[in-house]
């Protein structure tokens, strides 16, 4: 459950990057000041977003991956350098792999700029989005106006230093150029040959789990948003919360529609972020927290609370959730899944006991 809260309203800031067309966030626990304008949703929509993919396929390709549930479709990185070898494509983003790889070791926090793409609506507009942070040269205080000011804070919370910019400068160029060269062709490729599992997707969430899931939806100021498939994820889907109608959660792309239930698994893991970091910062101890323990179990409590929700709402579903989320730390499932997954993802009591009452406070409306 990677997510970061957008709270702050900045309705100019794509029609900023429109007008600059021929010109050509911050870390986690900070609070961004832009998010995309356009109209509110009034519902949880399911849709694809090719530049969303495309930016997550750029970090999944030079990010080492070593979380209990991943950041990223276990085996992604060697089925798409096999494919990219057996089509004979080299691109600037294989060639930078490893001065792109360096940088995470001396910034390790630069994993929370895979959320960036999510703050845009294509691609072209997140680079003319870099290009004026760059001119810029990440400082707010050169922009001519407060919108412009607002992106380039945003961007600066996620690429603040010097270096860091330099490596989102090179990051978007071998982007640009996976992307023409390989990405494109085969992100519409996948479109077409997944585009059943869409329909079943988004049939399944509207019809018959949205409702399940709209009181706490509600309840938790998560009343309107969309669900992105991604093709990169997994189980670890990536959230940004506006507010009760902006919101957007990318969740893992399942490959058949047979499996179209993975979305909903992990949208019930993704919406239970907010409640499961405050159950966790309530219940560790600051020496806890300066040895990492917190986002450890902030992680392991994701998967449980969803798994609490499930209980609650769409009991049906729970089997399925602890099959999948243990498939995805590469566990074994067991005579009995729940069982397995409750013993794989071990809370210490009182943040578990803390999850169950919160998920309990908002289902009763209080």
């Amino acid at each position: 459950m990677l997510s970061i809260a957008r709270v702050a309203s900045t309705a100019g800031v794509v029609a900023l990057l429109t007008a600059c067309a021929s010109a050509g966030g911050p870390a986690a626990g900070t609070d961004p000041v832009a998010e995309p304008a356009g109209p509110l949703p009034t519902e949880w929509a399911v849709t694809t977003q090719h530049h969303v993919d495309l930016w997550l396929h750029g970090f999944a390709m030079i990010q080492d991956d070593t979380t209990l549930v991943p950041y990223f479709r276990r085996g992604y990185k060697a089925e798409l350098t096999d494919l990219k070898r057996r089509s004979n494509v080299s691109t600037q983003l294989d060639v930078n792999l490893t001065r792109l790889r360096e940088r995470f070791s001396v910034t390790p926090a630069l994993v929370n700029a895979q959320f960036v793409a999510q703050y845009f609506s294509d691609f072209d507009e997140l680079q003319r989005a870099m290009d004026i942070f760059q001119r810029a040269d990440g400082n707010p205080r050169a922009a001519g106006d407060r919108e412009t000011a607002e992106m380039i804070a945003l961007l600066a919370g996620y690429f603040p230093l010097p270096a860091d910019r330099d490596w989102a400068r090179l990051y978007v160029q071998a982007l640009r150029d996976e992307n023409t060269r390989f990405y494109r062709g085969y992100w519409d490729q996948q479109q077409r040959e997944r585009a059943p599992v869409v329909t079943a997707v988004r049939t399944q969430w509207q019809d018959t789990w949205k409702p399940r899931f709209q009181r706490f939806l509600n309840n938790t100021q998560q009343s309107g948003g969309e669900v992105v498939l991604a093709l990169p994820l997994d189980g670890e889907g990536r959230s940004l919360s506006a507010g009760k109608q902006r919101n957007s959660v990318a969740v893992t792309f399942p490959a058949r529609s047979a499996d179209a239930a993975e979305a909903i698994y992990v949208i019930a893991h993704e919406i239970v972020g907010q409640i499961t970091a405050t159950a966790v910062r309530d219940n560790v101890t600051p020496n806890d927290a300066r040895m990492g323990l917190a986002d450890r179990y902030i992680a392991i409590g994701a998967v449980r609370a969803g798994a609490m929700l499930l209980e609650k709402v769409a009991p049906e579903l729970l089997d399925g959730y602890a099959r999948y989320y243990l498939r995805s730390a590469g566990r074994t499932v067991g005579s009995n899944p729940v069982t397995s997954m409750t013993q794989t993802f071990a809370l210490p009591a009182g943040i578990r006991d803390a999850i169950s009452r919160q998920i309990d406070v908002v289902l009763g409306g209080i």
